[in-house]
């Protein structure tokens, strides 16, 4: 079953909370695939994941960029696990219709934006209504903190 983890942006945007989420994913040898619904979207955070620090980046790959199957970090709006990973960040509420494929769901919101809000809190009592496990995490100043 995989394990859903909401993550409720509000000090900090995606581009610059991403990457750190994503070090601790690679650190445990994990695979990622990014999921958004608008390229303009995919090109920032593609931007973001090379210079995010000034002494090293986040090895990552997109689509029409080589062969999805070598990239630890894959960006896409396509369904399926192009590069076989086991774990699925989700942005822009994007579609998941084959979450049970990932052993981990990251699901990025930001709270500032009602509409990505109210999004959210459908897919949160979508998966709920399906008996799937899913935490919810709320950032702070100094870092994330579970509420639920």
């Amino acid at each position: 079953m995989t394990d859903i983890s909401f993550y409720h942006l509000q000090a900090e945007p995606l581009d610059r909370a991403l990457p750190r989420l994503l070090e601790k994913v690679l650190e445990r040898e994990y695979r990622t695939l990014i999921r958004g619904t608008s390229e303009e979207r995919l090109t920032s955070l593609d931007e973001s994941l090379w210079t995010y620090k000034s002494l090293s980046f986040l090895p990552h790959g997109r689509e029409g960029e080589g062969d999805p199957a070598t990239q630890p970090i894959f960006l896409t709006r396509d369904e399926g696990n192009q590069n076989s990973a086991q774990v699925i960040v989700l942005i822009e509420d994007a579609p998941a219709p084959d979450i049970d494929i990932f052993d981990r769901c990251l699901y990025m919101f930001d709270g500032e934006d009602e509409g990505t809000l109210a999004a959210a809190r459908v897919r949160w009592k979508a998966f709920k209504d399906q008996e799937l496990s899913v935490n919810y995490y709320q950032q702070t100043e100094t870092g994330w903190q579970k509420k639920a």
